[in-house]
């Protein structure tokens, strides 16, 4: 469970940066360079990622159970996360479902983690998918109040985006939910 927590502090906590220290953080891109500041910001989140992915691995080896969700919440997960890929390729693809969402990315965080809260209770997944949902509700807060907004980069705005970020998110959803979850995870959603 350590490896977890480590995990979650340095992936989640180099990505809060913006959040809790706006100010240092542009000091520190100014002073090393952005160049510098991204490569050290990635490496960062990388060895995050790893551990979490690795501690969550484990943790689910000799699971703790907290609370034992209805099987009814699986449905509801898998309803939930029928917006997340579309969302996800539309904070690239400029279009109206990025302008509606304004941040979809974030939007996409908070439904895959309320998701899997409804419909996992081990403590792994409420540390795992708890923390990223009250980082994403944080970081949306924190935005509002941003001075600068860092722009997401990505393709030039046009009329086909939306349906792309559709077309693609859709298919990614039916290839992961059949598919890449229990390739990547080991757990099939749809074994009822």
């Amino acid at each position: 469970m350590s490896l977890l927590v480590l995990g979650l502090i340095l992936f989640l906590g180099i990505h809060s940066v913006s959040i809790v220290a706006p100010a240092w953080r542009d000091a520190q891109v100014a002073r090393l360079g952005e160049r510098v500041w991204k490569g050290m910001y990635a490496l960062a989140s990388l060895v995050g990622l790893m551990l979490l992915i690795y501690g969550y691995g484990l943790a689910r080896q000799t699971p703790v159970v907290l609370y034992t969700p209805p099987p009814a919440m699986r449905h509801v997960a898998l309803l939930l996360m029928l917006p997340v890929f579309p969302l996800l390729f539309a904070a690239y693809l400029p279009g109206r479902i990025q302008r509606t969402a304004r941040h979809p990315m974030l939007l996409a965080v908070k439904l895959w983690a309320a998701s899997h809260l409804l419909a996992n209770g081990t403590l792994a997944d409420v540390l795992l998918f708890g923390g990223f949902l009250i980082w994403a509700v944080a970081d949306r807060i924190s935005v509002k109040h941003r001075a600068v907004q860092h722009k997401v980069p990505g393709a030039p705005p046009g009329a086909l985006n939306d349906l792309i970020a559709l077309a693609v998110g859709l298919t990614a959803y039916v290839v992961f939910i059949f598919w890449g979850h229990a390739w990547l995870v080991g757990v099939s959603p749809m074994a009822f």
